[in-house]
């Protein structure tokens, strides 16, 4: 099948949802049925529920899940990580695409067509509104080029209606993950005058995720996202990916009741199209792979469906690899997936240690800026600082101070005796005195024990200003 692998390729040169003129053409998906679809069906449940659902969570009065950029305050799964523990953002953004890479090598794009989010509200939620409201894709087409009648204009408002309104939900969902699911519930209930801000960006966010689902639809696939690009670097000849079965389609053609003896034999592909019918981004997978394919599955089923009504075997559009296809071997295991394998396992190692070893309470104490040191009567010498105490765990913790390095140092709190607030900051200020017979630098290095009960949690390192000897 050589000649059809080195076959003219002029479709990659081309979108196939632009014509030549570059105007755009409507897409219009047969409505998937199969297996598959319905694997797809019970996946897009199971996720959509865990993203409505998670800011509504709480753990210890706190949300389960909160990504408060703006507060720079973050809690994933109970736990608080504050911008201290930044680090271990940046070491879990880095397994996050080096898993992605390694995913896309073994299984292509698998991760666009069942679990990204802009495909699942794409074909799980709008798609399948408007098969509802305007029927399957020939039916759509009839109902956008005829007239303007009650009927299209009930149809058509009805669905932008809906389509606004989960487009309102998943915003103030989205909404929920920045700055909590009370804060959305305040939003919507008090007057806008006290949440203006928060207000604007609700209507903002929800504007977007409209015009994408109602407008961009399988535009931001093709030509924004780009990880279809990043795709025809990651995969290989052993990689998975939705493809079709050439050495066994071709010569493609239709089925003939009567077949003249010299007629050539052809391959199991017919040429019905229903793979190219009911793809959501309008390409034809007996091509070849493509950037668009977003390995969404429903050109399998439609194959399925017509190779079993014809009596011959299914999977003339697989799960398969190049290699699979043309050798018959299958190996996904090679030098590419192994490389990203050990890199991914030293990540994961890093962050579970730094993970473990991270302490509950981070102590920050410098000295109060443009103060001096006070040499008080008794004969000690005094310096003010300022604590900031960042609790990272639900519970609430009285602190003391002890200085390990140097003997007879005192700590006289201005104020109230330092507390941790519940997942959050407090802060204070303290007056450390220790003897002038212990000073006998210009500077003195302090190491201090910070203490609950008899455990320490934290060590912190600040310089004591003494006179000059």
């Amino acid at each position: 099948m050589e000649d059809f692998i080195e076959d003219e390729e002029g479709f990659r040169d081309e979108l196939a949802t632009v014509d030549k003129s570059g105007k755009r053409i409507w897409i219009y998906p047969k409505m998937p049925k199969g297996i598959f679809y319905k694997y797809r069906k019970w996946l897009s449940y199971l996720l959509l529920l865990t993203l409505f659902g998670l800011p509504w969570i709480k753990w210890n009065g706190s949300p389960l899940v909160l990504l408060n950029i703006l507060e720079r305050k973050f809690i994933i799964f109970g736990i608080y990580f504050p911008p201290q523990d930044f680090f271990l953002f940046v070491i879990a953004m880095l397994i996050f695409m080096v898993f992605i890479a390694l995913f896309t090598v073994i299984f292509g794009r698998l991760f666009c067509g069942w679990i990204c989010p802009q495909t699942i509200f794409m074909e799980m939620v709008y798609r399948r509104i408007e098969y509802w409201i305007e029927g399957d894709a020939n039916a759509q087409r009839r109902l956008n080029n005829a007239p303007w009648t009650k009927d299209k204009i009930l149809k058509k408002t009805i669905k932008q209606i809906l389509f606004f309104g989960i487009a309102v939900l998943i915003a103030n969902t989205f909404l929920a993950y920045i700055i909590g699911v009370d804060e959305v519930i305040n939003i919507i209930k008090e007057p806008i005058s006290m949440h203006l801000n928060g207000f604007i960006a609700m209507i903002v966010f929800s504007f977007i995720f409209y015009g994408v689902f109602a407008f961009l639809r399988e535009q931001v696939c093709t030509t924004i996202c780009p990880y279809g690009r990043l795709q025809g670097v990651l995969l290989d000849k052993q990689s998975l990916a939705v493809y079709y079965d050439f050495e066994r389609g071709e010569p493609r053609g239709k089925m003939k009741k009567k077949v003249e003896p010299e007629t050539p034999a052809l391959g199991d592909c017919i040429d019905c199209n229903l793979c190219v019918k009911v793809c959501p981004t309008g390409i034809d997978i007996r091509n070849g792979i493509q950037l668009e394919c977003v390995n969404c599955t429903a050109c399998m089923d439609a194959c399925d469906e017509v190779m079993e009504k014809i009596e011959r075997p299914k999977g003339l559009i697989r799960l398969d690899s190049y290699e699979g296809i043309v050798n018959k071997k299958h190996k996904l295991i090679n030098k590419r997936s192994i490389a990203y394998s050990s890199v991914l396992l030293i990540l994961l190692v890093l962050e579970s240690f730094l993970f473990i070893n991270r302490s509950e309470v981070d102590v920050l104490m410098l000295r109060t800026p443009g103060t001096m040191y006070y040499e008080l009567e008794d004969g000690t010498i005094s310096n003010l600082f300022n604590y900031q105490l960042t609790n990272k765990t639900g519970n609430v913790y009285k602190i003391e101070f002890v200085c390990t390095n140097i003997d007879d140092v005192e700590f006289e709190f201005a104020g109230e005796h330092p507390t941790t607030v519940s997942n959050g900051n407090s802060e204070g200020a303290v007056f450390i005195k220790i003897p002038k017979s212990k000073i006998l630098d210009r500077k003195t290095n302090l190491k201090i024990s910070v203490m609950v009960g008899d455990r320490e949690i934290d060590q912190v390192k600040t310089t004591f200003l003494g006179p000059i000897k």
